[in-house]
């Protein structure tokens, strides 16, 4: 699976985790030079409580565009140290 913002490769990895039809990429496969960390936080009753990341390329901002849990609940403990992409980040495989 490749994740892709403003023509530049985001994530890349074979080992995405799907929930709710998101895929979760290992927080390695990640290019963190394209991210920021951002305020925003929700909570899932499931998951528990997301924290946003801002994607950044070439000085253009996607705000709040990716998320991960960094503290997973007990019925999704397979997505710690994953992130995953919305807000107009295109994920192919």
């Amino acid at each position: 699976m490749r994740a892709t913002w403003n023509g530049q490769l985001i994530a890349e990895s074979d080992e995405t985790v799907v929930i709710e039809g998101n895929h979760y990429f290992p927080r390695e496969s990640v290019v963190s030079s394209y991210l920021k960390d951002s305020d925003k936080t929700t909570t899932c009753p499931v998951k528990g409580r997301a924290s946003y990341l801002t994607i950044e390329v070439d000085g253009m901002e996607n705000p709040d565009s990716a998320w991960y849990y960094p503290d997973p609940g007990e019925g999704s403990p397979e997505i710690r140290d994953r992130v995953a992409f919305w807000r107009g980040v295109k994920v192919i495989g």
